[in-house]
């Protein structure tokens, strides 16, 4: 039996026993030169697991660069979205924004790629690129909201992005971000979210040799955070609630290691750091790494918690400390901090895995049983 369903913009789903399969019907897209089938995997609703699904991909426009993907990373965002923890997904949902891969076409008016270049796709695949913030490289910011690699409204097919847990990706060339050769090519896709994530709040903050910086958690983002600070001349110390990560936080690269849950030991470090990199996804008291920040020193979160976290008033007021966040870099500092990796040979800790495990990987990243980051082998996906 066949049922259509409709969707936002114009978008139908073909059910059948065993998959779906995704329509995109053109309203008034330019240029246009038709669409292809992709293999891919998703999830149709928030209590199902992710699964073997079919999408359709655009042909390459004039700008666009189409790219075959070997690697995509799978961040924390991924399993939010695919369970509608922020309630917004749109289902089908199809997560990856961590995409590392190889061009395969480009369109007439492509200038940066050619076909067999190494190719990244980050969280961004397009932003209305005319207000104040795309001018300035914050593409991050756009005022209209950036289309993000996946739920976000798809301006060319109607209905929603799909992400990198698919076969190929097809992207207008201003997004699309050259990797460096030397580089492994695994390991790099987390360096699209998760590097570029804790990357851009140490450049903005001005860290450097002298800096003193702490990273709490050493997680997905946290490891990546005391190999870029470190990289960049600064003194690091890292917090952890477990004791069994101390050395390994020293062999990422951190000067110091302390368990937050030892008063004494945070203690010695009262006014002592510049800038804190807060990368714990889950609620947590902030107050007490406060309290660690020098002069006008900065806790930046950039893990989201799914709950409010309590400030006391004079942990900020004193020393005139700073609690702010920041999000995923612009495209000019995300290719800017592949190149910084590259001549600093930085790249994730990485688990490889197939996409038939996927599901079991979100289990065990929901558990923090990963160092530090899956990274789908999309080969895997021909099986």
């Amino acid at each position: 039996m066949t049922r259509k369903r409709q969707l936002p913009f114009g978008v139908y789903i073909k059910q059948q026993p065993s998959n779906f399969i995704i329509y995109g019907i053109i309203y008034g897209a330019e240029n246009m030169s038709g669409t292809k089938q992709a293999k891919a995997f998703g999830t149709h609703a928030a209590d199902k697991p992710l699964e073997a699904l079919d999408i359709r991909r655009r042909n390459a426009m004039p700008h666009d660069v189409e790219i075959e993907i070997l690697y995509c990373g799978v961040c924390h965002s991924d399993l939010h979205q695919a369970r509608n923890d922020w309630h917004g997904t749109t289902y089908p949902c199809v997560p990856g924004h961590e995409i590392v891969g190889k061009v395969t076409a480009v369109g007439a008016h492509v200038t940066k790629f050619k076909a067999g270049d190494l190719a990244a796709i980050g969280c961004m695949v397009d932003s209305c690129r005319e207000c104040e913030q795309c001018k300035n490289d914050l593409e991050q910011f756009c005022d209209a909201s950036p289309t993000y690699t996946y739920n976000s409204p798809d301006k060319h097919l109607g209905g929603r992005t799909y992400g990198g847990y698919s076969e190929h990706i097809v992207v207008d060339e201003h997004f699309v971000l050259r990797v460096p050769s030397n580089l492994d090519l695994a390991a790099t896709a987390p360096l699209l979210c998760a590097g570029i994530t804790t990357y851009s709040p140490l450049k903005h903050w001005k860290v450097g040799a002298g800096s003193r910086v702490g990273v709490v958690g050493i997680g997905g983002l946290g490891h990546m955070a005391v190999k870029l600070a470190k990289a960049m001349g600064a003194y690091v110390v890292a917090f952890t609630t477990s004791a069994s990560k101390m050395e390994e936080a020293k062999r990422l690269g951190a000067d110091e290691a302390v368990v937050s849950t030892d008063k004494e030991a945070m203690s010695k470090h009262g006014k002592s750091l510049h800038v804190i990199v807060d990368t714990v996804a889950a609620a947590h008291d902030v107050n007490m790494y406060l309290s660690l920040l020098k002069l006008d020193g900065a806790l930046v979160l950039v893990g989201l918690p799914d709950s409010a976290l309590p400030v006391q008033p004079f942990n900020i007021v004193s020393n005139r400390r700073i609690f702010t966040g920041s999000s995923i870099g612009g495209i000019a500092e995300t290719q800017e901090m592949l190149d910084f990796c590259s001549k600093h040979n930085i790249v994730a800790d990485i688990e490889l895995i197939d996409i038939q495990h996927i599901n079991e990987g979100y289990e065990r990243m929901l558990k923090g049983d990963v160092r530090y980051r899956f990274v789908i082998d999309m080969a895997s996906l021909k099986k």
